[in-house]
């Protein structure tokens, strides 16, 4: 086995460039407060656009599908253009969707800046894995991820209530285009510290669904797809949960999913250290834990009580949110030669996983209780540990010497 790994060529003469990867981080924020910004702005949205809240509401459904179809085609849309000029690009067309979004004078032009903010989401994050590997060196890349997720972390922290103060002083427009300056800030951060990046000549294949005929891949895939799935079944009924069950008021409501928030946003700060001890081993004990926490919400001993639901919230932000930045990191670990392709394939499965996890989520809950959805809720990410731990046995098979894979190295 030689010392020179896919990903340490690739990092082996420039030194680590920590101000992009800032820029990188900064981007992530403004990409994702935007994204979900009209969570909190439905009801100005819809009256001033004269549409129901359940249309002003599809906004976000439309920047999710655009998302997922950019994640499976960037890669090969994108060519031999320099990642440097084509990360800028997705920044400005940020820029372009929140200003078309702020001045929209109909619904149709709403929904179009919508999607291109879809687009923007979707590329971004397809490509934020092949970036990390070519900014930092292989032993920095989990610590580069983490500091880019962060900024992802941050804005799902504060884009909400952030988001709903500003709607009320300065209307829901203006709400939108707040985040415009911060995304113009990150494009220029990003020319000026970005180092230029050609698409890589040894690239194996633009086309994501060939990655799936290895095995680890094919396993790790769907390990992630049911931690989603898992996370956001739960995650997406906690307010009625805690409306219904542990009867809490709106200003405890916002104070437990504030918690949530900045839980998740220390632990993307603190799991860079934990993956150098082992990226499936984190993998496998954050989903465990988390099955946990779902499955102790539902006794009323705990569920039913606020300081105990404050706990279990707390320790199911500080894992949940930080679970990206392992499965980023074993995205760039486990397809270093197709970490472009690779990283758009996991963001289609994750966009795919979270939209099956809320809408199975959803049917539970309605005909049957939190019981039923929360029950499904730990179930899947039981299964989600326990497909990570066949997914390492069966990278450390095909690493064997003699085996085709090892012979052969990544095919596509």
């Amino acid at each position: 086995m030689t010392n020179l790994s896919p990903i340490s060529k690739v990092n082996a003469t420039p030194p680590a460039a920590w101000g992009a990867v800032l820029a990188m981080a900064m981007a992530a924020f403004a990409l994702v407060a935007s994204e979900f910004m009209p969570v909190s702005l439905l009801t100005p949205i819809a009256t001033d656009l004269s549409v129901t809240e359940g249309q002003a509401g599809q906004a976000i459904a439309v920047s999710g599908a655009f998302a997922l179809l950019t994640s499976l085609c960037v890669s090969a849309v994108a060519g031999h253009l320099n990642r440097k000029l084509l990360l800028a690009a997705l920044t400005l067309l940020m820029i372009i969707s929140g200003s078309v979004v702020a001045f929209a004078p109909n619904y149709g032009t709403f929904i179009v800046g919508r999607a291109l903010i879809g687009v923007a989401i979707g590329g971004f994050w397809s490509m934020s894995a092949a970036t990390a590997m070519r900014l930092v060196p292989e032993d920095k890349v989990p610590r580069a991820l983490a500091i880019l997720n962060s900024g992802n972390a941050l804005a799902t922290v504060i884009a909400a209530p952030l988001g709903s103060f500003l709607g009320s002083i300065i209307g829901w427009r203006l709400a939108f285009f707040a985040v415009v300056p911060v995304a113009i800030i990150a494009l220029c951060w990003k020319l000026f510290s970005l180092p230029s990046m050609q698409a890589q000549a040894e690239r194996r294949s633009s086309n994501v669904f060939k990655l799936l005929k290895r095995k680890p891949v094919a396993l790790g895939m769907a390990a992630s797809s049911l931690f989603f799935m898992g996370q956001f079944s739960l995650y997406t009924y906690l307010r009625p949960f805690l409306e219904s069950v542990t009867q809490v008021q709106v200003t405890t409501l916002s104070f437990l999913l504030l918690l949530v928030g900045v839980a998740g946003f220390v632990g993307t700060l603190l799991i860079g250290g934990m993956l150098k001890n082992g990226v499936y081993r984190v993998l496998t004990a954050i989903p465990l834990l988390m099955a946990v926490l779902a499955i102790g919400l539902t006794y009323t001993i705990i569920g039913g009580s606020l300081p105990l639901t404050a706990i279990s919230l707390g320790l199911w932000g500080l894992v949940a949110t930080a679970a990206p930045v392992g499965w980023w990191t074993w995205v760039a670990k486990i397809m270093p030669r197709d970490a472009e392709a690779g990283g758009g394939l996991f963001v289609a499965v994750v966009q795919m996983a979270i939209m099956l996890g809320a809408t199975v989520g959803g049917v539970l809950f309605d005909h049957y209780g939190y019981h039923a959805t929360f029950e499904m809720s730990a179930a899947l990410l039981i299964v989600s540990a326990v497909l990570t731990v066949i997914t390492a046995r069966s990278e450390e098979q095909e690493a064997q010497p003699g085996t085709k894979q090892s012979a052969e190295g990544v095919q596509a």
